[in-house]
This record gives C-alpha cells, structure tokens and sequence, in this order.
C-alpha cells in the first residue's frame, strides 16, 4: 500500500473530475420529476465500478429507484467487504441561498479548505464520500493490491427513507454475502482529528395536516370567528415541548437509554470548542434539552423538530386570506432502543388529542428507522482504527452521531453482518443545505485511507483463523 498516496496525487485531478461530473445530475429522490436523472446516475455508477475493476457491475430495477450493486471476487475462500452508498441527493432548496447553482459545481477555496472543496448538492452526502470507494478500489485494482472479495450496494432512495432497499436486500441475500459492511456517509471531527462513527440516531418522519373551513376565507368577514389552521397548527407545535425543551408525547422517552456518568465522561473527550461552534452558526447561544451538553444534546439524547410548515398566501406584497389548510414537516430524531415505528404511533395519538374541535388532522408517517451502535471492540473496528492511524499518524476517536442511516440495523438484521462508518466530512460541510460542499482533501484523503482498511481486515480475518 505504501505507492497508494503517489497513485492519488498522480490522478487527483482526473479523481475530481470524474466527481464533478456525477454532480452535474441532479438525481433528486425525492421529486418525482427527477427519475430520468436518477437513471441517469444509475448508469453513472455502473460504470465507474466498470471502469474500477469490477467484474460484474447491474443496475437492479426496484418499485422505486433502482440499486447499483457490483462485484470483484478474487477468491472465494477470501473475506468479502460490502461497500454500501447512496446515489441520490437531498432537495436543493432553498435554491436563492445558494452561491453558486447547486448542481453546477465549482471548486472555491474556503478558510477550512484552503485546498479548495466542491461546492454542489450531493458533493459530501453522498456522491463524494461513495466515489471514494469507488476510486479506492480501482487503486487496488489496478495495482494487484485488492486483499479480499468486494461487493458494492448503491441505492437510489436513502434520502427518502430506503424505502424499497429491504426489498432489495431479501431478494438478494445471497447476492449481498459479506463480512464486513462499510460506509462512509458520515464525518470526522476534524482534518487533523479522525473518528469513527460508533453510534447512529433513529427516524421517525411524519407529516401534519390541519383543515379549518372548507375554503380560504376573507379574513376581514372571517376572522376570529372561524378556527385559522396556521394558528391553531402553531400551537400544537409549541405544546411538543416543555420549558426545559423535552418532548411531552406521552411514552416518548419510556425506552431512551441512559448512558452513566463514566460513559458521558468518556464521550466528552472528543474536542469541542462552544464558541467555535456557536460563531461557525452565528447564533448567540444554543438551545437543547436541560441537563444535556451541546454534544450530547446532538448524538445521544432524542429531537423533535420541526422541518418544513406552510398554508396561506406566501407570495408578494398582501393577502387577506384566512386559510383552509396549514402543514408541516416533522422530524424526531430518536436513539437506542427507541423504536420508531412505537414512537410514530405514539406522536399521531398524542397530536391529534393537542387539536380543537374546530380543526380537523391527518397525521401522515413517511418513514424511519432504527438507531444504531457499533461495538469499538470488535475485529472490523480494529481495521478501521488501524487504517486511520496508518494514514492519520494516530488512532481516531469512537463518537455517536446525530445523524440517521435507518438501513444499518437493518443490514445486520437480515445479512447478519457488522457496519463500520468510516466518514471523511465535515459538520460544516452543510449537507441537506445550501451551499454544501466536500474538501478536496478529505476527498483524497478517503481514497488513500479506505486501502489501509482493506489490507488490515484481511489480515486480522486471516489471524482469526
């Protein structure tokens, strides 16, 4: 492995060209209007994983997006790394805030990536981090340096949910036989401070509905005899929470694990620096659960938030209008034990009790998933920990992360095998947001660190023996 940091640098530009040129499509998973774009990408990625070696490369039709998955077996009797990653990408709305259009990339010197990074929807989550893999493989490839069997899983619906990806996978059992699943879809603390994503929260997606009148009304002849759905919804979201910030469904916290004190303690060692932190967000102070640190409020304890709330009029100059319907998007982030079909239940009851009589409400769950912890004292984590301090010059640090990738309890469910997240973002990186963007460092840095991971898994898996 010792030539794989001279096979980047000498292809570095062509590994970001071919990034940008995948950031080009915009396959939005969300928008039906999109599904050609996430074809398009499909073929995309069939044939880069053509191109990095793999034997067999197919696009598997699902009733949604279809899967990616390609091969490069080299030995049977060898261990088999599944490489899983996402081809598709959040909304780019609010498209105005946006510098620079977000599915036009351009590259831009930042003050954390005096290196440059790709600013574009989908450069961090997921396309740059998956293309990693991609690249690495061709490296080890080209270079007779693969130690095991790999196999590559990319989905087209992780931004929705995976929703037809459980589908996939009982269908394909055999197919998807591994040792080890890796990921990079999450982030590292910093450049020069590496980590391995240990923990991951749950889902729980849900969609409001709240009618009034069975029309919009005149407010002036109206108002403040008749229910307006805007108000009424206001409220019922201010009653999820209390004055310390915790949610008040009924039952919602029944199955939160609690961690110990020495446990909390041990988490804290991760650098954080609060002002830092509030000044990067320009805010003047944070806000969470009473009782909780700012990091602990962002990995271990559960959310409620609110992601998305319309109805009236909401374009230019005024309209006295009283609305029929008001909704909103909301998001509760959940962690282990919780489950989050129980906790969905449990926040449909408890909203449609929070309504007058006056109102009607739908409550709409769109998806979720499971949280998630990976043991820091198994062989698959000993790889990665060993790839980092191969590459990095020392040992990452274990952190839980905020974030969700529902799918992960599910692959150890039904392929019976561990998840290991090897991320190279970072938190300000603005993924789901305008202006996203990926370092072309960390970028690189992927490539020559997901290697190391190979060569000490096969290792560690051949001492097993």
């Amino acid at each position: 492995m010792q030539d794989i940091k001279k096979y980047v640098d000498e292809n570095k530009q062509r590994f970001i060209d071919e990034l940008v040129e995948l950031l080009k499509i915009p396959s939005i998973s969300a928008d039906s209007k999109y599904k050609k774009e996430l074809l398009k990408t499909a073929e995309a990625v069939k044939q880069s994983l053509l191109d990095a070696g793999c034997d067999v490369a197919e696009i598997h039709e699902t009733p949604g997006h279809p899967v990616v998955y390609g091969e490069k077996i080299i030995d049977k009797n060898l261990p088999t790394v599944l490489v899983y990653g996402h081809y598709d990408v959040q909304p780019p709305d609010p498209v105005d805030l946006w510098e620079s259009p977000p599915f036009e990339p351009v590259i831009k010197e930042t003050e954390i990536h005096p290196e440059g990074a790709i600013f574009a929807r989908g450069a961090c989550d997921d396309k740059g981090q998956m293309y990693m893999h991609v690249k690495a493989v061709e490296y080890m490839t080209k270079n007779n340096q693969l130690p095991c069997n790999v196999k590559f899983m990319i989905e087209g619906e992780e931004e929705v949910g995976s929703e037809h990806l459980g589908w996939f996978i009982e269908k394909n059992k055999e197919k998807l036989q591994n040792d080890v699943i890796l990921i990079s879809d999450t982030g590292m603390i910093a450049k020069d401070t590496p980590s391995i994503t240990t923990g991951l929260r749950g889902l729980s997606y849900m969609e409001v509905e709240v009618t009034g009148p069975n029309r919009d009304l005149h407010s002036g002849l109206y108002g403040g005899a008749v229910a307006n759905p805007i108000n009424v919804l206001s409220k019922m979201i201010a009653n999820l929470q209390d004055e310390n910030n915790r949610i008040t469904v009924p039952g919602f916290y029944d199955d939160v694990k609690e961690y110990s004190e020495a446990e909390r303690k041990k988490m804290a060692e991760a650098p954080f620096d609060l002002e830092a932190y509030k000044k990067k967000l320009d805010i003047d102070d944070v806000h969470g659960e009473e009782g909780y640190t700012t990091l602990e409020r962002a990995s271990i304890r559960p959310t409620l938030d609110v992601n998305g709330i319309w109805g009236g009029y909401t374009g230019e100059g005024a309209k006295t209008v009283l609305p029929s319907k008001a909704y909103a998007k909301i998001s509760m982030r959940l962690v282990s034990d919780q489950d989050w079909k129980k906790i969905s239940e449990l926040f449909t009851k408890y909203f449609e009790s929070l309504a007058p009589k006056s109102v009607k409400v739908k409550v709409t769950t769109h998806h979720g998933g499971q949280a998630y912890v990976t043991p820091i004292d198994t062989l698959e984590y000993q790889a990665a920990n060993d790839a980092y301090a191969e590459v990095f010059g020392k040992d990452p640090i274990p952190q839980h992360s905020g974030g969700s990738i529902p799918i992960v309890a599910l692959f150890e469910k039904e392929l019976k095998s561990k998840t290991i997240l090897m991320g190279f973002g970072l938190d300000t990186d603005a993924i789901h947001s305008p202006n996203e963007h990926f370092g072309i460092w960390n970028y690189l840095k992927g490539i020559e660190t997901i290697p190391y991971f190979y060569k000490h898994f096969a290792k560690l898996k051949q001492a097993e023996k």
